[in-house]
């Protein structure tokens, strides 16, 4: 009887999901004004991945690269569109993945389109890091920020292994092919390519800031110490340039891009009902120096190069 319970309340809740997908789960878009009169709305929500936009009940929602990199150059694209906002709210996330949103991020403003971020709850660490490449950057006086740093987290379970009776044997073909396994501490040589790898990441991070908010490269290391900032805090270090909301982030993006009245918005892409319920994505490891978030966070494991969420 309970398990005929389980599976109705599951089969009547996708049943429910799949309805609800249809109804409100497609993309907003509106194609009937004129050439370069829209605003396209890009979202980057959760933690900065690899793959396809998603969610699951662990890591919550994740910005998949593919997904956020499709909308991009649909927005390039476009020719209804002539502007664009980037609506942030990440902790961070993968450094490969947001690497590859900058690169087509760069892509559209070569197209001439204005580029606006607008700042949500949080837009700190790869979220900042992608910000930093529009042209003007919208915070909520109250926007969580920053957070400019990398940092890897490395596991040792070796003591507990050794109460459990655990022990593992590698076959490996060099010295540090097991680097960073659970079953044993770092050697320094270890220590010292892996911070010489954030110390590479880092340096890489600092420039984009630099070149994007123009400032010199010693201000930026000032501030790229890991800390969080308010977003009116961030407004008097220049790290962003106008306080205000989605909606004043819209007029702004209307008013650079000379578009007249009020702006049509066209979104390319939100997570349905469906996608939100059964939607995963794998856990990252690297990271632009992240903030606690009220999820649980992906676990962190070295081999893969990632930005925030931590």
């Amino acid at each position: 009887m309970r398990k005929k319970l389980i599976v109705g309340t599951v089969a009547l809740l996708l049943l429910f999901t799949l309805v609800a997908s249809f109804l409100w789960g497609g993309p907003e878009r509106t194609d009937k004004a004129g050439s370069g009169s829209q605003i396209a709305v890009i979202y980057i929500e959760g933690v900065i991945m690899g793959g396809r936009s998603g969610s699951d009940f662990l890591s919550g929602a994740t910005a998949g690269s593919m997904t956020v990199m499709d909308q991009l150059r649909k927005a390039a694209e476009d020719h209804t569109v002539g502007a664009v906002v980037l609506r942030l709210n990440t902790p961070g996330g993968s450094v490969p993945a947001s690497q590859e949103i900058a690169q087509e991020i760069t892509r559209l403003k070569e197209t001439g389109k204005p580029v606006i971020a607008s700042m949500g709850d949080m837009s700190a660490s790869a979220g900042y890091y992608l910000a930093a490449l529009a042209d003007i950057i919208v915070a909520n006086p109250a926007t969580i920020t920053g957070s400019l740093g990398v940092y890897m987290q490395v596991a040792n379970y070796e003591e507990l292994y050794d109460k459990l009776g655990i022990e593992y044997n590698y076959i490996k073909s060099g010295e540090h092919k097991d680097m960073g396994a659970p079953n044993r501490k770092l050697t320094p040589r270890e220590e010292e390519i892996l911070q010489g790898m954030v110390n590479d990441i880092y340096e890489q991070f600092v420039q984009v800031v630099a070149d994007g908010r123009k400032l010199p490269i010693e201000r930026v290391r000032e501030v790229a110490d890991g800390r969080i900032f308010t977003g009116k805090q961030a407004l008097e270090l220049d790290l962003v340039d106008k306080l205000g909301n989605y909606y004043d982030a819209l007029d702004l993006a209307a008013e650079v891009a000379g578009i007249p009245g009020k702006p049509v918005v066209k979104t390319y892409y939100r997570p349905s009902p469906l996608e939100l319920l059964l939607g995963g994505q794998t856990p990252l490891t690297f990271v632009w120096q992240g903030v606690r978030v009220n999820h649980t966070s992906p676990s962190l494991y070295p081999g893969n190069v990632g930005l925030g969420g931590e």
